[in-house]
Formats: C-alpha cells, structure tokens, sequence
C-alpha cells in the first residue's frame, strides 16, 4: 500500500512538474511572432519618440530606404498575413500556446496575431477558453471580443475599442477625422463589467490613454454623422 501510495504521488508530482515546464523552443518562436507583429505598430504610435524610431528602422536594417516610410501599411499586412500562417501551424500542432506551455507574456503573442487578422470569429471561443482557464488574462478576452462586436457594427461590451470616422466640420465645411469610443452597451454599468473582468482603469481612463475624450454615443448617432 506505502508502495502504491509512493508511486501515485511521484507520478502526480511528474505530470505537474511536465505541466509546469516551458516550451523553450516555442517560447522564443513565439516571442519572434510577437516582435514581429508589434515594431512596425510601435514605429506608427503617436507616442513613440523619434530617437526610437530611428532605432527600430535601424534595427530592421532599412536606413538606407527611401520607401520605408511610404511601404509601412503594405509591409504590415504582409507581416500579419505571414504571422497567421505561423501561429495557425503552432495552434495546430499545440492548441492554444497559453501561460502553462510558453510562460508570460509570451502567452499574449498568439493573441496579438489574432486580433491583427479577420480570423478573431474563428478563433474568439477558443481565447474565452483559455482566459477561463487562465492561460491568458481575461482582460484580452474582453479586448477582443469587443473588437469582433464594433467589426460586426455590434456594440461593444467593456468599452476597450476606439474608432475613427471622416466627418465635416460644419464651421470649416471641411472633411475632418472624427476619433470616439465605440458604442457600448448598457454604457452606465461598463465600469462595473470592467472591473470584474480585471481591467484595472474606467472607461473614461482608457479613453484618455487611446488618445481621446470618453462620450456616451448611439449606433444610430454614429451612422448619422457625416
């Protein structure tokens, strides 16, 4: 009996133990897929100063092209499209690459993929799994099922998404970029629902941090605006 008992334990030990231990060879893989997908996005962030800037086109090698700039928005959708392919192949061999297999943050790279594609339908019941299962935090989730939402002119549940919309200035008469929250619903209690999903700011702070003042808008007030 102390045998058998000895030897459950060892086993369970062993099977937690190969639970535990990460991917190195996939983690570094992913973690490429990550860089990837985000250095381009990071060069185009109003944020990013230009000292960095100059350090990413050097770190891509493209100093000496006059096109970089003007290719920027074709080079990233060759990136993202070729990152799909990757992280569909990893998925296929490994299901969702989460914390227990490549450890943090790299369990966020795969999502990232995701959400860059036209694929987050075909793949948003399998993020819900996994932030159920806490290989990924909630909050990303949440991120993008309210993208899929504003994708599908839904509304969008926690208020993470932002848009942009050409409109005339009625003074000026000129056509102008017009940035707002996308429509959310039951906008009264979206802080509520923030919270318990994990976010750690209110939608106003989450406005201010994509750049813009939070206001309450209709569908409706949307599609009217021109």
């Amino acid at each position: 009996m102390k045998k058998y008992l000895l030897y459950a334990f060892v086993l369970c030990f062993s099977q937690s133990y190969a639970q535990k231990k990460i991917n190195e060879n996939l983690k570094k893989e992913l973690d490429s897929i990550m860089k990837s997908d985000q250095i381009l996005r990071e060069y185009i962030n109003f944020d990013t100063s230009e000292d960095r800037k100059k350090e990413i086109v050097k770190e891509l090698g493209r100093e000496n092209d006059p096109n970089f700039r003007k290719g920027i928005w074709l080079e990233m959708q060759k990136r993202d499209s070729l990152n799909l392919i990757k992280i569909e192949e990893i998925i296929n061999q490994y299901g969702y690459p989460g914390k227990s297999l490549v450890g943090e943050p790299t369990n966020i790279a795969a999502w990232y993929v995701i959400q860059h594609s036209l694929k987050i339908g075909e793949y948003l019941p399998v993020i819900e799994q996994e932030a159920k299962k806490k290989e990924i935090p909630f909050t990303y989730f949440a991120k993008m099922q309210d993208r899929y939402l504003t994708q599908q002119g839904k509304e969008q549940i926690y208020g993470t998404q932002g848009q942009m919309k050409q409109i005339t200035n009625k003074q000026t008469g000129k056509k102008e970029f017009f940035n707002y929250v996308s429509p959310i619903q039951n906008p009264a209690t979206v802080n509520d629902r923030r919270k318990k999903a994990g976010f750690t700011t209110t939608v106003e702070e989450n406005a201010k941090e994509m750049g813009m003042e939070y206001k309450v808008y209709t569908l409706d007030e949307i599609a009217k605006m021109n």
